[in-house]
């Protein structure tokens, strides 16, 4: 059964439900179908007087994510948006999706654990990316890689690599600061390398590619851009402080 308000149909789960908890709600299960699972996804929308979500009009909208798993197995320990006034297709709600009238932008912060570092860096996405490189015109493979964070809030990176067809792998021992540069490319720098010479030599080749691949543009999701101002390391955590781009909102996974 459904119940008509105005032009639009609303379907008997959405009866009761006042037009900013009706949107609070769709845009965070929206949010949230972009994941492969979250301990938590919650929106909430600002909007006086409640009216003028009939003409899509939203002053506010933020939204706050933890434990956000994504489908190539990269981990976000915290996900925050926080949108001033917007404009969407209110009638769309009422089929769970979410529509931009226009472009809107977001200011974000994102946390990942020491934990969601190193598991990302040991997921087939992230290492099949890391192999693409070619050390010596040799094949490279990466194991027990693990990230931590030192007292001057460096990064630590370490892992065991085999070249090509050799029996013993090569441990290389990283630390570098992060730096942001042109708001898109995090990179390491200020690097000092353990080990011996084939350790070091392997490490500034991983280091160059690894530069080479954190490109923001390279993991934005359809329909958006993502600009990162600073990043800091803080309390065993990496936190992203910047601004979200969004042309029309990502579609989630089939």
């Amino acid at each position: 059964m459904a119940e008509t308000i105005g032009k639009y149909k609303v379907s008997t789960s959405f009866q009761g439900q006042s037009g900013d908890r009706l949107v609070s709600k769709v845009a965070g299960a929206a949010i949230a179908a972009l994941f492969k699972r979250s301990e938590k996804a919650e929106a909430n929308i600002r909007v006086e007087p409640v009216a003028k979500l009939l003409q899509g009009s939203i002053d506010g909208f933020d939204f706050i994510g933890k434990g956000m798993l994504m489908y190539n197995g990269l981990r976000i320990e915290v996900m925050e948006l926080y949108l001033q006034a917007l404009s969407i297709d209110f009638g769309a709600i009422f089929a769970g999706q979410v529509k931009l009238r226009q472009p809107t932008q977001a200011n974000m912060r994102v946390v990942l654990s020491k934990s969601d570092l190193t598991t990302s860096f040991n997921t087939p996405f992230v290492v099949e990316k890391l192999q693409r490189l070619k050390y010596q015109d040799q094949s490279l493979h990466f194991q027990n890689t693990e990230v931590s964070f030192g007292a001057d809030k460096s990064i630590r990176l370490q892992s065991e690599i085999t070249v090509g067809d050799s029996s013993e792998p090569v441990k290389i021992d990283i630390t570098a600061q992060l730096q942001v540069e042109e708001r898109r490319k995090i990179q390491f720098v200020s690097v000092t390398y353990g080990g011996d010479e084939p350790a070091v030599d392997l490490g500034k080749a991983i280091i160059a590619h690894v530069n080479n691949l954190l490109d923001l543009d390279k993991f934005a999701l359809e329909g958006t851009q993502l600009r990162v101002d600073r990043c800091r390391v803080q309390n065993d955590e990496l936190v992203f402080y910047g601004w979200a781009g969004i042309e029309h909102f990502p579609k989630g996974k089939p």
